[in-house]
């Protein structure tokens, strides 16, 4: 009998339906807008979730429309290289290179008619750094850098 009740109770818990879930709805900007408690929801069939087979540009959001930032390389050993064009009349004012810790190694300004910059890292210690790309209006860029 107690065997009987122990198969019964099993066979139970994998019939039962999931338990209640919360859902949330996201504006474009991907600010959370609500959050809902659903006790009988179904899970999202095989047609509603999209597929994604290759990535295209169109699937990217740029942080700013037209700047182009390029580095390389990273894992850095020796020396990274620092490029960017930017739109309007905005220029890099300053870039700065921070150790983990938060720690600013070295700084970098008077970029006004720079687009590019060498920063040696053959002195830094094997890690993760920040560079810190700041802009004339007041905008800022990070990159993580790993040293190798």
């Amino acid at each position: 009998m107690i065997k009987f009740l122990l198969i019964i109770s099993f066979l139970l818990c994998f019939t039962s339906r999931a338990q209640t879930k919360i859902t949330f709805s996201y504006d474009a900007a991907g600010n959370q807008t609500s959050r809902i408690l659903c006790i009988n929801c179904l899970s999202k069939t095989a047609k509603e979730v999209k597929e994604i087979e290759v990535i295209t540009n169109d699937d990217l959001d740029p942080f700013f429309e037209k700047d182009v930032i390029s580095y390389y390389p990273n894992p850095v050993k020796e020396e990274l290289y620092l490029q960017w064009q930017l739109i309007k009349e905005n220029y890099v004012t300053s870039v700065n290179v921070y150790s983990v810790t938060g720690q600013l190694l070295r700084s970098y300004s008077g970029n006004e008619r720079l687009n590019s910059l060498n920063i040696p890292f053959q002195t830094y210690p094997a890690g993760f750094y920040l560079v810190l790309l700041s802009y004339k209006d007041g905008g800022e860029k990070s990159i993580k850098i790993i040293k190798q």
